[in-house]
């Protein structure tokens, strides 16, 4: 019995053995394991803070971009209003001109009326015509250039706020590309 003891006892011990190294196998895949989903967390954590980050400078620039926007565009409002005046001063400026020319015209035909009831021939009356109807397209010609000079005038007066506002923005979003 003493073999079949000696045989127990070696078996048992290298029993013992396998499973003493069985389990520091164990013991050691349970730490890569266990570092495993360590480290895993660990990048899961850096890659959510880092999606957090960039959300978060997304959505400030995004409010940047919109106030600049907004403030642009309470800019074209101005200018807009500006050039709104500048057309309506220059317009009544016109009005005024255009009447005070009609005034003139009509003085001037009643004056030609009057001095016509007073000729004594048909030729003074073809005379005192032709030189009344020569006057009145002189004036007519130059009133019409004076009013297409004064319109000219006015649209760039006029336009001016809204070109800058134009020129400003080509300038501004053009950076932004």
């Amino acid at each position: 019995m003493s073999a079949t003891k000696a045989k127990a006892a070696i078996a048992a011990e290298t029993a013992a053995s396998t499973m003493e190294s069985a389990a520091d196998v164990s013991a050691k895949s349970f730490e890569k394991s266990i570092s495993a989903v360590r480290d895993g967390i660990e990048k899961a954590t850096k890659g959510l803070e880092t999606s957090q980050a960039k959300l978060k400078e997304g959505v400030e620039k995004a409010m940047k971009t919109s106030e600049e926007i907004l403030t642009f565009s309470q800019g074209n409002v101005e200018a807009f209003m500006k050039a709104s005046q500048i057309y309506v001063a220059g317009f009544q400026d016109i009005s005024k001109h255009v009447a005070a020319s009609s005034k003139a015209s009509i003085e001037d035909t009643v004056a030609f009326s009057k001095s016509l009831m007073g000729v004594k021939s048909v030729k003074e009356a073809m005379d005192l015509q032709a030189g009344f109807a020569r006057s009145s397209l002189e004036k007519a010609v130059s009133e019409s250039n004076k009013f297409a000079d004064v319109s000219v005038k006015l649209a760039e007066k006029a336009m001016a706020p809204l070109t800058a506002r134009m020129s400003l923005a080509a300038e501004t979003f053009g950076k932004a590309q």
